[in-house]
């Protein structure tokens, strides 16, 4: 794979990861590793792409990002629905909807930055992490922002019944205290804190027995570049306890940037475009 990104467990059962760089979506077969090419011709961009893929009622779905005029682009940043292994239909036009809705945030990248989505009440709920805050998107369309936030950078995001889980990467220069996990039920306007301490935070997942992992992209480099990736191989993965607390269940990743559990083991995507599998053991309970 070329630059791994978001990914999700597809009905098969197999691992899906939208690919940045390459406008792919690859399938990771859990149990051999083999890897084939899902779909192909998605929009790319200098520095962006499909940056997270999900299924609804057994159709797929990319989001796209990074892609626009404003930013070398020729694309649209938005959702877009896997119609054949090259044919997509863009269902919903983030980038338009994020210009003519800017964030009381500070920004400068006006069609903004959508990092990651999820599958929620017949819809999706969509992070963007530039314009720090959570869209409501329906599959016709219709976009509306469900949550806003301060500067927390929000980034990956899970549903586990009714609660939303959040991983926030914080505000530059990307603190461990400021890595967070919140969340929020579907009428907040507010969202509220599970655990902190992560650096650069870039994912959660709700497990087996609902419990709660976060992944942490690691030690933001002295100097880095608003969007520049965390230094190499410090990324963890956590697991939450109940009262906060985040225990490392490996460390030393190579700037992962999204992860899933399947069958009691983590499957972590890295920016290099690798998985590596992390066997969660008594922790996968």
């Amino acid at each position: 794979m070329s630059v791994g990104w978001g990914s999700t467990v597809g009905p098969d059962g197999a691992l899906y990861v939208a690919e940045n760089g390459s406008g792919e979506v690859s399938r990771v077969d859990p149990r051999t590793g083999a890897v084939t090419v899902f779909a192909s011709g998605l929009p790319v961009a200098p520095n962006g792409g499909p940056t997270d893929i999900a299924f609804v009622h057994g159709t797929a779905y990319v989001l796209v990002t990074f892609v626009t005029p404003e930013v070398g682009g020729t694309g649209v940043n938005g959702i877009y629905r896997v119609d054949g292994p090259s044919a997509f239909t863009l269902i919903a036009d983030l980038g338009a909807f994020a210009e003519a809705n800017p964030p009381a945030t500070d920004f400068f990248v006006k069609t903004g930055v959508q990092y990651a989505f999820v599958p929620y009440r017949g819809g999706f709920l969509v992070t963007d992490g530039h314009h720090n805050r959570v869209y409501q998107v329906g599959l016709d369309g219709s976009t509306s922002v469900r949550i806003a936030f301060d500067n927390i950078v929000p980034t990956g995001i899970d549903v586990d019944g009714s609660r939303v889980y959040m991983a926030e990467a914080g505000p530059l220069p990307h603190l461990a205290a400021n890595g967070k996990i919140v969340t929020f039920g579907k009428h907040s306007t507010t969202a509220t804190e599970v655990a902190s301490g992560g650096p650069l935070m870039v994912d959660v997942h709700v497990g087996r027995g609902h419990g709660l992992y976060a992944l942490a992209q690691g030690d933001w480099p002295l100097g880095g570049q608003a969007g520049s990736p965390s230094a190499p191989n410090t990324g963890q993965l956590l697991k939450v306890g109940r009262h906060g607390t985040l225990e490392v269940l490996a460390d030393g990743l190579n700037q992962p940037v999204s992860f899933q559990v399947i069958r009691g083991t983590a499957y972590v995507v890295t920016l290099g475009g690798e998985v590596w599998t992390v066997d969660l053991g008594r922790h996968g309970h």
